[in-house]
């Protein structure tokens, strides 16, 4: 079993933190994991993506030209990696800023409402752990329980921060499987 998936946004929206918090669960899973983080020039509103790939067996190259999954957090990300994504993957949406679809019918496109939800919680800042719940609930890559304790070993010196973000990871699993059609 390998699963890859591409996380890709503006600059300063946590990309790098979902894919960080993916490879830490799958660490934690006993798989053997790659995370690759990739910036565009400018520190924050460039392009920024990584890659995290999570195998049962060592893994060939960590570079991920058609990822199985994706989670895109701005337009230009969905119109640049979607097409390449293998079918039967699960295709994360920030619809706060992407008001297209992804056009692709052998894929799971979920759309969530990450910025919107972020600023429910009271902190724009935890979009990305909105999507990281969101991803983790749809696709299956990693048991959910092991994002839970990646994101708890994250923040748990800052006990403010710890319990905003677990909220945060719970409210994005649940507006995930609401949007996909899915139990809880």
């Amino acid at each position: 079993m390998q699963a890859e998936v591409m996380c890709a946004g503006f600059g300063g929206q946590g990309i790098m933190m979902i894919g960080k918090l993916l490879a830490l669960a799958g660490m934690d899973a006993g798989r053997e994991v790659a995370w690759i983080p990739s910036y565009g020039p400018e520190m924050r509103g460039g392009t920024a993506y990584c890659m995290v790939v999570i195998a049962d067996r060592p893994i060939g190259s960590p570079v991920v030209s058609n990822p199985a999954h994706l989670v895109v957090m701005n337009r230009p990300s969905l119109e640049k990696f979607a097409p390449v994504m293998k079918p039967g993957g699960v295709c994360l949406v920030n619809s706060s800023l992407i008001t297209i679809g992804a056009n692709r019918k052998d894929i799971l496109e979920v759309r969530v409402p990450c910025n919107e939800l972020a600023n429910t919680m009271g902190d724009p800042r935890t979009l990305n752990i909105i999507a990281l719940g969101a991803f983790a609930a749809c696709s299956k890559m990693v048991d959910f329980e092991l994002v839970r304790q990646a994101v708890r070993h994250q923040f748990e010196a800052k006990p403010k921060a710890l319990e905003l973000n677990m909220r945060a990871l719970e409210a994005g699993a649940q507006a995930a499987l609401k949007a996909a059609g899915m139990a809880a």
